[in-house]
């Protein structure tokens, strides 16, 4: 009976050390909370806090999914002002826009380029409209990319500067020396510089979620179209044209040069006599 008692009360004793245990942190926490504050620590505790809220405000998952498509399109047509008109129609419809269009030729053929910017929820349907028309594809490259964790990362951080930035303007209305004044004002240009690079950012990334991107290169060897001579006679006097051209630019290089090669004739007739004389 007597050993129970001890087994008992040393279980007790255990018992109560862990309890105090336990229970010094937030004793701590309380005395500090409890202590007063000075000027001299206030900015680094705002600082401090500021800190605090980029960790309590971290990334969070959102129902909300934020996909960049973009297409990149080529194909041959025979008719590009048809196959041109056809892709126009299926823009008005979607409300896209025909962002850049540019078109011209080479020796072979005839192209247009365009950029368009859709809508993001008519992507798909657009590309498959527009596809329906054409017989072969030399390039078919269709992207997404998810920027949901990008975007939320971003935003999060930039909400954690507008915090800090209401904090440090808090801090101004309370400063009373001119160097205290001075030093705020820093930070405040440096934190605000800071959200409206994020700001941009975003707003960058918000555009191109909302609106889609697709590049199209059209182009088309049809003789009628281009104007330009296919023949096998044609394609030689081109090639005699090329050559020709060439060989005006080496003359012309040489011409750029005379004065180095007469120095380098009248040097190599300069030693060839000094040598002759030797051999005699």
């Amino acid at each position: 009976m007597k050993n129970a008692l001890v087994y008992f009360s040393l279980l007790f004793f255990a018992v109560s050390c862990k309890d105090a245990a336990a229970e010094a942190p937030s004793k701590v926490v309380m005395m500090d909370m409890a202590a007063p504050v000075t000027e001299e620590a206030a900015p680094a505790m705002e600082v401090a806090a500021s800190a605090e809220a980029i960790v309590v405000n971290s990334p969070q998952k959102t129902s909300e999914t934020k996909i960049i498509k973009t297409g990149n399109l080529r194909f041959e047509s025979s008719d590009l002002e048809s196959s041109f008109q056809t892709i126009q129609k299926s823009v008005t419809k979607h409300k896209a826009i025909i962002q850049n269009d540019n078109s011209g030729k080479d020796d072979y053929s005839v192209y247009r380029n365009f950029t368009i910017r859709i809508p993001n929820q008519d992507f798909d349907a657009f590309i498959s409209e527009i596809s329906q028309g054409v017989s072969h594809f030399d390039r078919k490259e269709i992207s997404q990319q998810d920027v949901t964790e990008e975007f939320i990362d971003i935003e999060a951080r930039m909400n954690a500067k507008k915090k800090l930035e209401a904090r440090y303007l808090q801090l101004l209305t309370k400063a009373n020396k001119v160097s205290e004044m001075l030093e705020i004002e820093k930070q405040l240009a440096e934190i605000r510089e800071e959200i409206e690079a994020k700001e941009g950012q975003l707003k960058y990334m918000q555009s191109q979620v909302s609106m889609s991107t697709v590049s199209i290169e059209m182009y088309t060897n049809n003789a009628s179209q281009s104007g330009i001579t296919v023949s096998y006679g044609g394609k030689i006097w081109n090639e005699i044209k090329s050559g020709f051209n060439g060989l005006s630019s080496f003359l012309l290089g040489i011409i750029g040069v005379w004065p180095f090669i007469i120095i380098f004739v009248l040097l190599f007739i300069f030693i060839k006599r000094r040598f002759k004389k030797k051999t005699e």
